[in-house]
């Protein structure tokens, strides 16, 4: 299944990294520097159509300028993002950030980030992501800078 997958992260090497895994997986990425660029990012309630959703799973860093990829994250679901799959990745966790992201539904990676658990990860996404899902038009491109 080709599962849309919006990643952002400020460290270009591991952005680059991370879209490259998912494009191999055959996925639709759109990489953003922070969450302000990334085009999938709410202000407002989410435009989406009631059936359909952005994407099928964001994948952030925590530590970016101007926004955390918790505060992110709380930001999209306050807004209504019906996004299904979220996960945060950071090289350290506190025990606050853990339980911030557990209550936010997100799944958390720890850096360096193993390529064996993203990718078992990424197929429990596939087997629960109904593949008769509507996506929204997206006539984005990846948002580097």
């Amino acid at each position: 299944m080709r599962l849309r997958v919006v990643v952002v992260d400020d460290d270009e090497l591991i952005r680059s990294l991370t879209s490259s895994a998912l494009e191999s997986r055959g996925y639709e990425v759109i990489a953003c520097s922070e969450p302000l660029f990334c085009p999938v990012y709410l202000d407002r309630k989410c435009p989406c159509p009631q059936n359909q959703l952005c994407c099928d799973v964001i994948i952030t860093d925590i530590n970016m300028p101007n926004m955390t990829g918790l505060e992110f994250i709380e930001n999209q679901r306050k807004n209504g993002c019906k996004v299904p799959y979220m996960a945060i990745m950071s090289g350290s966790w506190t025990d606050a950030e853990l339980e911030q992201a557990k209550s936010l539904g997100c799944h958390v990676f720890r850096k360096p980030l193993s390529i064996d658990v993203f990718d078992e990860w990424l197929d429990e996404c596939e087997k629960s992501i109904d593949p008769n899902r509507k996506l929204s038009d997206f006539p984005y491109k990846n948002q580097q800078d």
